[in-house]
């Protein structure tokens, strides 16, 4: 089988500084398992790492569609094991590095994604109701069908929300058991997997300043200049963290300092939901990447063997 390699673990914890630093040592290349940074503009609050922060390591899957497209984890893991066959062809070791847990999953574990199974006017209907109603009152709907799955869903990723309940109302099958399904399909690949986690207080320490970090390289003016290109909150790449709510702020609906202290709140929301969905997981090799000797835990673990 072909050997990969995922760094995980909550936002800020540190996974694409330790990812590159694996690259470097084993000649590897990244594969982003980001579900903003996969967006092209959307630079300051999916944190996408700069060309100067990625220190020459090739990465990928980054800036791959417009922000007015909608994207599937169907289309990460096909693109994704496009990224891995060329960088197992070139002699190099594929690291997915990322927080984003149902991409990663879903790849690693070789989820199939039944395309058949998809139901327009079931999925229109959903929107409707979205669109009256919120999708606060879909997302209810979904933790009372399926709690496990709703678990690894953000409420206010109401894409996710709609095709779960499409699935269910199609199919009578929740997310989870398609999922448990079609994890019986073998995965043709053999992944070392580690997750990243500093002490819960430095983690929230590293978030507050990360926040102020993204206020001050201009995340309010990268929000107005993505709503003066006709993006709207409701479009599937503004509901990343960040946008939402500076948009509320654009909109006049919160001040500043309180759109500031909203992500702040939401990005340690997300962190806990992160930690619980990779904690469920016995593969990862839980690492402090604070600890001086962090990253020596992987190099004695990992033997690369070169295709």
């Amino acid at each position: 089988m072909n050997q990969i390699m995922v760094v995980a673990g909550p936002t800020a914890s540190g996974k694409t500084d330790f990812a590159i630093r694996l690259a470097k040592h084993f000649g590897g290349e990244v594969i982003s398992a980001d579900s903003i940074q996969i967006y092209q503009e959307l630079d300051i609050a999916s944190a996408k790492p700069s060309k100067a922060e990625m220190q020459g390591i090739p990465h990928h899957l980054l800036n791959i569609i417009s922000p007015f497209e909608r994207f599937s984890v169907a289309e990460y893991v096909k693109r994704a094991n496009g990224c891995i066959q060329d960088i197992l062809s070139r002699g190099a070791l594929p690291i997915v590095a990322g927080g984003t847990g149902l991409y990663i999953s879903s790849l690693v574990d070789n989820i199939s994604f039944a395309e058949e199974q998809q139901d327009t006017s079931v999925r229109n209907r959903l929107w409707e109701e979205a669109n009256e109603n919120g999708g606060e009152l879909l997302y209810e709907r979904l933790k009372n069908l399926d709690p496990e799955g709703a678990e690894g869903i953000h409420p206010n990723n109401v894409k996710r929300v709609i095709r779960a309940l499409e699935i269910y109302e199609t199919t009578g099958l929740t997310l989870s058991q398609q999922n448990a399904i079609s994890k019986r399909n073998p995965s043709p690949y053999e992944p070392y997997m580690v997750a990243l986690c500093p002490p819960r207080e430095i983690l929230y320490e590293r978030i507050e300043k990360r926040v102020d970090s993204m206020v001050q390289q201009g995340l309010f003016e990268e929000s107005r200049r993505l709503r003066d290109m006709g993006l709207t909150k409701e479009i599937q790449s503004m509901q990343g963290i960040g946008y939402k709510e500076v948009f509320a702020y654009l909109e006049g609906t919160i001040t500043r300092e309180m759109c500031i202290e909203e992500i702040k709140k939401a990005t340690r929301h997300y962190a806990k939901r992160q930690l619980t969905w990779f904690r469920r997981d016995a593969r990862y090799r839980w690492i402090n990447p604070l600890e001086e000797n962090a990253i020596d835990v992987v190099l004695e673990e990992f033997t690369w063997k070169k295709p």
